[in-house]
């Protein structure tokens, strides 16, 4: 079989190959190291959320650098998963679930699931029992570019009732809760460890674990988030709620796990007078999240012959590849002055959610990723 050639960075391949096609660059190296960092500095099991990007490569190098347990939404997830590790710990904590989704769950042999309500947990009744299953607390808390809450989770006094109803039910009880995406507030953490522990007292329950979410963030607008104070925030946060007494923790970073390892390289096919730029990517594709979400903001201009571009930035509109006139970002982005039709705009960043949300539409979007050694 023949070996996937790794190039130093994305530069080299542009400068060399110069696609037409938007391209994505992958490094397995970042992936691996922030694994490690993770799994270093994170008092408990490390999963990861594999809604944020499920593509093979990266699944394998997460097993590679021994991530063991995966945070599934659906069993298309979960094959995905069992096919890079035939003995990967699968958590199923998308809290509602069809029936067949739940057959196919079982057979999996699914270690953990999730509820929000009585009726989720009264259509797991086939699930064996003492299986974990983790009730889902939301919390008006702040500190995320937007909620989760409004979907998923319950207040306090209903968690402490599902808690005891997962007791009598037979199965082992855990609390889960998500502090909303890209998330880079320690204190958004220690309020829901508080909650969880008044939630269980209320119940008079001992929790198995606490799982406290993905959201970590990845690089925001002008800042890179502290993992580490979020780490230590959690475990002093968990000793103090919760005392001697205290559950064995779980995370399942998705954006923050796989969002360094990739670079999305675009291409301009036209300057317009008015300074806007057309790309061969938008929001159809691998800029999908900008129609809800706009963190990018490490972005470089580089010509067809590998030189960057200097201009002083100037803000342009930027449109996609399409004929649909939405297919834009919505803010102006500043990029270079000199900046000019055929040059490639590469976006750091954008290995979360730029695979899984691609759709192909009007023959555009993203082909199988290039690995380089620094993307």
């Amino acid at each position: 079989m023949r070996a996937t050639p790794i190039w130093p960075t994305p530069v080299a391949h542009l400068t060399r190959h110069s696609p037409d096609t938007v391209q994505l660059y992958f490094g397995p190296a970042t992936l691996q190291a922030t694994a490690a960092r993770f799994q270093a500095g994170f008092d408990g099991l490390v999963t990861y959320a594999v809604k944020a990007n499920a593509s093979d490569e990266v699944l394998a190098n997460l097993v590679a650098a021994g991530i063991q347990a995966f945070d599934v939404a659906s069993p298309q997830e979960m094959y995905a998963v069992r096919a890079a590790h035939g003995q990967a710990v699968l958590h199923y904590n998308n809290p509602v679930r069809s029936a067949d989704e739940i057959a196919t769950a079982i057979a999996m042999n699914v270690a953990s699931y999730s509820v929000d309500c009585s009726n989720e947990l009264a259509k797991l009744h086939a699930v064996p029992k003492g299986t974990e299953i983790s009730v889902r607390l939301a919390l008006p808390v702040s500190g995320a570019a937007y909620d989760f809450g409004a979907k998923f989770g319950v207040g306090p006094e209903v968690a402490a009732k599902l808690l005891q109803q997962v007791v009598a039910a037979g199965f082992t009880p855990s609390l889960t809760f998500h502090p909303g995406t890209q998330c880079a507030d320690p204190e958004a953490w220690a309020a829901y460890i508080n909650a969880a522990a008044k939630v269980a007292k209320a119940a008079d329950v001992r929790l198995s674990r606490l799982n406290v979410g993905g959201g970590f963030a990845a690089h925001r607008i002008g800042q890179s988030p502290d993992l580490e104070a979020i780490f230590t925030r959690i475990k002093a946060a968990t000793q103090q709620a919760f005392g001697a007494d205290a559950p064995d923790l779980v995370c399942e970073p998705g954006r923050a796990m796989v969002a360094d390892a990739f670079t999305l390289a675009t291409r301009v096919k036209a300057l317009r007078a008015d300074g806007s730029l057309f790309l061969n990517d938008g929001i159809y594709g691998g800029l999908a999240e900008a129609r809800d979400m706009y963190v990018v903001d490490r972005i470089k201009v580089i010509s067809p012959q590998g030189d960057m571009r200097q201009g002083t930035p100037l803000p342009r509109v930027l449109f996609g590849p399409t004929c649909d006139s939405i297919d834009r970002l919505p803010e102006p982005v500043a990029l270079a002055g000199d900046v000019q039709e055929g040059d490639y705009v590469l976006f750091a960043g954008m290995g979360a959610y730029s695979q899984a949300i691609n759709t192909g539409f009007n023959g555009y979007g993203l082909s199988a990723p290039v690995t380089v050694a620094q993307p």
